[in-house]
């Protein structure tokens, strides 16, 4: 007993020495909730919101990190130690580096189970790792993963030792802009709306356990119409023809069971009408609770709970024969900003929870209803917030490949470059496929790696009819998808009508300012248009506000403005970089955006 008391002091105390020597890397800007990251407390929340068990391990933290080249095995000594999620350049990562695509960058850590893991399963999961995983545990290799944006996870209880100790092993490579693969915005050298790479963890990595049968995924489809939401289920380690086993379902308001249903993963989705149902909007971002059991002979082998909102979203034709966006079968402009989900001292990574969450509250409070996400995708628990407060989501797929200027056909990829395309696009499909906020996928943006437009466009519309397809966003229109979307800087402007589908500005506006000491470099930042101080700022933006209002009645449906914040050297935020300094006046900006929702019939135009 005494030896097992000195050791977890002695482990305890080396913990503490190695927590004290982590400090972020000085030298740039750094939002407030930086001082609240520490390696005790490092996203701390649950990840999967979507699908919430009530025992799992958070395995943030500080790991061994070393960089190697690309023909070196595992690394006999390691470099420091990393705080991961944080990608390896960011600030607070505590390391500062780039890696390359010529080199390797691994990670090492131990860890613990609980004795009350014990006869069960073991899943590790990664939120995302760019770009390419292997895991080793307990130097068994578990598997591989190639993408930089979707969580994926591998049973590792084969590999699992007697004894309180495990070794995790990563092996991360990230060719960023030297190959094909989705990257989005990051470069290795980072200049105007180019941002710094990111390479390796830069999500939530944790470890659940699960019983021998348990549920894997649920899929989950709201039915407005008919008042009913379509759950279907994915089971593991079952033989679904299996009789013994069969599954219950239930949708909650609060803890007040209000609907159930049960069958089994073979008879298809398992529908749930809900009595006097309550839809999902920006304005009444109503979410009902959701209960998921697996039964074996009535008893209980596994649980998740869940929740749904019941939205819809389509094109349909108003009044005045002008197809426009409808949400819940009426008519709603859709306006937000071209959202980046960059961070000064986290790169792709918030520092915190509640600094991702502050973002979105600051669109609600001007008044907008939607955001563009920009080539990038975010952890789960930023949709979870969109859901939460009523955020509409136009979700990009990030880009990569070559680029293509205006006016020109879409490249020729590559067999390997195409097929890892349409594989990390479906990743992502599948990944937030149940979020309510979640109402159009975009898979191209501006030429930037677009090829077979049509098919892409065909592929997505067909696996997901629940949602909006746009095409691509500027540029490089195919005349298919549900909306034509144009970029005018500073704009705003529209394109012409269409008969089948609904015309969207998907960008405009740019307008910037540089804030001393709230800038990413001292100099030479950037912007489509900049100003002097934030009262011009302030009166450039409502100009933008009254071309836009006439737009709308001509039949604008939909407007995204560049942007949320200040990236890098992008100086177009509506906050800086640090989210210190809200750039206009916040009351006149809400008051506009509230003229842009009235009804387009009878609207007064300036």
């Amino acid at each position: 007993m005494r030896q097992s008391v000195l050791l977890a002091i002695l482990i305890q105390t080396a913990a503490s020495v190695q927590a004290a020597d982590w400090k972020p890397v000085e030298g740039k800007i750094m939002t407030r909730w930086a001082a609240q990251v520490s390696p005790q407390n490092v996203w701390p929340e649950y990840p999967r919101p979507q699908m919430v068990r009530k025992d799992w391990q958070n395995l943030n933290g500080l790991w061994d990190y070393a960089i190697t080249s690309r023909s070196e095995s595992v690394p006999s000594q390691y470099d420091g130690q990393i705080l991961v999620p944080f990608a390896i350049e960011s600030a607070l990562s505590g390391v500062g580096k780039t890696v390359g695509p010529e080199n390797i960058l691994w990670y090492r850590r131990t860890f613990s189970l609980p004795q009350s893991w014990a006869g069960r399963r073991v899943l590790l999961h990664f939120g995302a790792v760019d770009w390419e995983a292997t895991v080793w545990v307990n130097g068994k290799q578990i598997g591989s993963h190639r993408g930089g944006y979707d969580p994926f996870v591998f049973d590792i209880t084969d590999a699992l030792r007697q004894g309180s100790s495990q070794e995790l092993l990563v092996r991360v490579w990230d060719p960023t802009d030297a190959q094909w693969q989705p990257r989005g915005k990051q470069v290795r050298r980072p200049e105007g709306i180019w941002y710094t790479s990111v390479t390796g963890i830069w999500q939530t990595a944790w470890l659940e356990p699960v019983s021998t049968e348990y549920i894997e995924s649920i899929k989950i489809t709201p039915d407005v119409d008919n008042s009913q939401v379509q759950v279907k289920v994915q089971l593991g380690g079952v033989n679904v023809q299996d009789q013994k086993y069969r599954l219950s379902v239930d949708a909650l308001e609060g803890e007040k069971p209000i609907a159930s249903a049960s069958g089994t993963s073979m008879d298809g989705p398992i529908i749930l009408t809900i009595p006097n149902s309550r839809l999902w909007s920006p304005d009444d971002p109503w979410l009902y609770n959701l209960r998921v059991c697996l039964l074996r002979e009535n008893d209980a082998v596994d649980r998740v709970d869940s929740y749904f909102g019941l939205r819809k979203i389509e094109i349909k034709k108003d009044s005045a024969a002008v197809n426009r966006l409808f949400l819940n079968n009426r008519p709603l402009f859709q306006y937000g900003p071209l959202d980046q989900g960059w961070w000064p001292d986290g790169l792709y990574t918030p520092p915190t929870d509640e600094a991702m969450r502050y973002d979105l509250e600051i669109l609600k409070k001007i008044g907008m209803n939607m955001l563009r996400k920009h080539v990038k995708v975010e952890p789960d628990r930023l949709y979870y917030w969109c859901d939460k407060l009523g955020l509409l989501v136009w979700q990009d797929m990030p880009s990569g490949d070559a680029y293509i200027a205006p006016g020109s056909p879409d490249i020729r990829r590559s067999q390997p470059s195409a097929q890892n395309f349409d594989r990390e696009l479906k990743a992502m499909i599948d990944a937030f496929y149940n979020h309510p906020s979640i109402v159009m996928w975009v898979p191209f943006n501006e030429g930037w790696g677009q090829f077979d437009t049509a098919r892409v466009t065909g592929w997505v519309k067909e696996y997901d009819p629940s949602r909006l397809v746009n095409n691509a966003s500027g540029w490089q229109d195919r005349n298919v998808g549900d909306v034509m979307d144009i970029h005018k800087y500073p704009g705003p402007g529209m394109p012409p009508l269409e008969e089948s589908r609904a015309v969207v500005l998907g960008e405009f506006g740019g307008l910037g300012l540089p804030l001393t000491g709230h800038t990413w470099q001292d100099e030479k930042n950037w912007g489509y248009r900049s100003f002097k101080d934030q009262q011009t700022l302030t009166e450039a933006y409502l100009d933008l506000m009254n071309n836009l209002y006439p737009l709308i009645t001509r039949g604008l449906s939909a407007a995204v403005y560049t942007q949320t914040t200040d990236v890098e050297i992008e100086v177009n935020g509506l906050l800086t970089y640090d989210r210190a300094v809200f750039k206009m006046e916040e009351g006149k900006l809400k008051a506009a955006h509230e003229k842009l929702y009235l009804p387009t019939t009878g609207r007064e135009t300036p």
